[in-house]
Formats: C-alpha cells, structure tokens, sequence
C-alpha cells in the first residue's frame, strides 16, 4: 500500500468523506478552510488509496514541546469504517512512525477519544502506551 500526500484541493475532497467519518463537524467547506489554515501551522494529511478510493488518512505535524521535546503528532487518524481491518490504518501508521525517526523526533504521540475502543486495541498493537490524561475545558 503507497502512502501519499494529500498536496491538492482535488486529494483534500477526495480524502475529506473518510476524515468525516471522524470529525463529521467538519463538511467539505469547513474542512478545507480548516486544512488550509492548519498547514500554516506545519499541519499535513497524508492517506491509503486503493482502487481509486482514498481508504484511511492521517492529519499530523511535527512538534517541539518542553515534555516530549521534538515528537510527530498526530491530530487525526482514521480509516473508513468499511475497511477496517484490512490494513490501510496499519500501513498509514507504519508510515507515520517512520517518518517520525526520519524527522529526527524521539516520540510520536495522538488523543484518542475514550469511546474510541477499537482504535486503542490498534495503537497498543502498534505498541503504543496510555501515558496520560488528556483535561479540556470547553470555553
């Protein structure tokens, strides 16, 4: 499976249904500003294809932070509900980890929701650990 980046507004649309699957807030319009703000921010999106249809994306950034110093963070990850299972998030993740080590960073961290079962069976699969509580404040 090839990971490629998400560079034009034609593969932010095309990767947009499976990014709703997980922030469904967010329609195309919304995305799209959204995106495009974020990538000031050193934000990218990169996605699974297969047959033409885009079948799981990662949005993630690289960070400097005084706790975990430089690391790859991940904001959102998901594969379309019809395909999980198959591989695609495995590979898109994969990939992730390692361009973390080709960036130099020394972790990569994501926030999952706690409804979010599943995904937290894939990331201790990937090894991954529950290091912390993640507190918010809705203002």
């Amino acid at each position: 499976m090839k990971v490629r980046e998400a560079l034009t507004e034609a593969d932010l649309i095309a990767v947009h249904p499976v990014m709703a699957e997980l922030r469904p807030h967010l329609d195309l319009a919304a995305f799209l500003a959204a995106v495009s703000h974020q990538r000031t921010q050193g934000y990218r999106i990169h996605f699974v294809e297969e047959d033409g249809v885009v079948r799981s994306a990662a949005g993630w950034r690289i960070m400097d932070r005084l706790s975990w110093g430089r690391h790859l963070y991940v904001d959102d990850l998901v594969s379309r509900a019809a395909d999980r299972g198959r591989g695609h998030g495995s590979a898109l993740m994969d990939w992730l980890i390692d361009e973390a080590r080709r960036q130099n960073c020394t972790e990569l961290h994501l926030d999952s929701g706690v409804q979010r079962h599943g995904a937290h069976r894939f990331y201790l699969h990937k090894g991954m650990d529950i290091t912390c509580h993640h507190f918010a404040l809705k203002l």
